[in-house]
């Protein structure tokens, strides 16, 4: 079935072939089968097809006589766990000639924060165009030899994560060189119900936070995509250029909003370095903005990054008095040894993921942190204040806890955007592409 707009093509599949293996060289065969052989005794039954599943289903058709690029991550395969380069790259019916990558490059090896220069790929031979180094938006030299761009990213579901920014700019530019773009599409982790947190602010827009949606905004990046092409404002594109273009997003088979990633029997694939399993997803979410100014610590470096919590100057049992005293809905803390038994920290558990609100505990974080050191709100450089606002977004709250400290009115602020998370999902259900 396929669903269009003027400028957008949905594709989807109810074929049940196996992905991948029957559309490679023979010559190659019998090695992706015992690939695939040996990854699937790591997999669970996988529950849903993926985009380049579904793709792959559709013999790569929409593909057929056109020149290829892929952006792309180490997290970019199907549901067995085959990269889709590999898939591409070796499919007679794709004609593949470039790669894009995002921050961390196609391989994920590279740190976060830090330029990606331009590269050959020694798998595959082909140029590899980074988009994380002198420039993240694909130049019109990247673009000038291909027809179709195809986007394949893990997302987790939260807005300062960069891999919608990077899927954001290629679709501008791509838009702007008349090249298509396909979003082979995946999972949100946190599945597609929970939006919470506060929008953006236009003025707070950049890279950590390049969509006006809530923080965690419980969107596909297929949807996301959706969205910036068909609601103006959000690419900057001229009214012809916007209409003109194509997007293409293949949908999943079998995904629907209640599914967190547990629920679909696929392995966990690190699309960064620090988001090694779906746990760290869940904690990016739930402590990435307490800890972006002040004294506490998050995991960072430890075996269980963005969930376990330390402060460098309150004790454990400080720590662990205030928190539990707070008994914020859905989520308690356990003690945890670190690797080698050095330190220990309180590990945050999800007891009760409907009751959960993904960012509740980073704005009690806050408050603690005003509460166990002088204000470092206040005392914030012009830097760290414009870094903490382009991720939480919100102006408003940044004066409150400036001059307010651990009094700041921390549950006003969560009801007013706990409403308009409402709000944004009753609005966005109009890019929606599964229930």
């Amino acid at each position: 079935m396929i669903r269009s707009l003027t400028f957008l093509a949905i594709l989807t599949t109810q074929s049940a072939a196996l992905v991948a293996a029957q559309f490679v060289p023979q010559a190659s065969i019998t090695a992706l089968h015992a690939t695939i052989a040996q990854q699937q005794e790591t997999y669970i039954r996988p529950a849903i097809k993926l985009g380049i599943d579904v793709l792959a289903d559709q013999q790569f058709a929409p593909l057929a006589n056109k020149r290829i690029g892929l952006l792309t991550h180490p997290a970019g395969v199907n549901r067995f766990g085959v990269p889709s380069v590999r898939i591409l790259k070796q499919s007679k019916a794709v004609n593949l000639v470039a790669l894009f990558g995002p921050e961390h490059g196609i391989y994920g090896n590279e740190k976060a924060n830090t330029p990606v220069d331009n590269a050959i790929d020694s798998k595959t031979g082909l140029p590899i165009y980074s988009l994380y180094g002198k420039y993240r938006k694909p130049t019109s030299k990247m673009l000038e030899n291909l027809d179709v761009l195809v986007i394949d990213l893990q997302d987790i579901g939260t807005r300062s994560y960069t891999f919608i920014s990077c899927m954001k700019l290629a679709l501008e530019a791509c838009f702007e060189n008349s090249v298509e773009v396909m979003v082979l599409d995946r999972p949100n982790p946190l599945g597609g119900l929970k939006v919470d947190g506060p929008p953006i602010e236009k003025s707070w827009q950049s890279y950590v936070g390049a969509f006006q949606v809530p923080y965690v905004h419980g969107m596909t990046i297929g949807e996301l995509a959706r969205m910036a092409v068909s609601k103006p404002g959000i690419l900057e594109l001229t009214d012809s250029q916007r209409t003109n273009g194509k997007l293409t997003v293949v949908t999943m088979n079998g995904w629907r909003r209640y599914m967190s990633w547990p629920k679909l029997g696929l392995k966990w694939i690190a699309p960064s370095p620090n988001i090694p399993d779906f746990p760290a997803a869940v904690g990016y979410a739930m402590t990435g903005l307490g800890a972006q100014l002040g004294s506490f610590q998050h995991g960072i470096g430890s075996e269980f990054p963005f969930r376990v919590l330390t402060h460098r100057t309150a004790s454990l049992d400080e720590l662990e008095r205030e928190l539990n005293r707070r008994s914020i809905p859905g989520i308690a803390f356990k003690r945890k040894s670190l690797k080698g038994g050095s330190q220990t920290g309180l590990y945050v558990r999800i007891t009760d993921w409907g009751a959960w609100r993904p960012t509740e505990l980073s704005f009690h974080m806050m408050q603690i942190a005003a509460l166990f050191e002088p204000n470092p709100f206040a005392k914030a450089t012009s830097n760290q204040s414009s870094l903490f606002n382009k991720h939480v977004g919100s102006s408003s709250w940044w004066n409150e806890i400036t001059q307010k400290g651990s009094s700041a009115n921390r549950a006003g602020f969560i009801g007013v955007w706990e409403r308009q998370s409402k709000q944004f999902q009753l609005q966005s259900r109009a890019y929606w592409l599964y229930d």
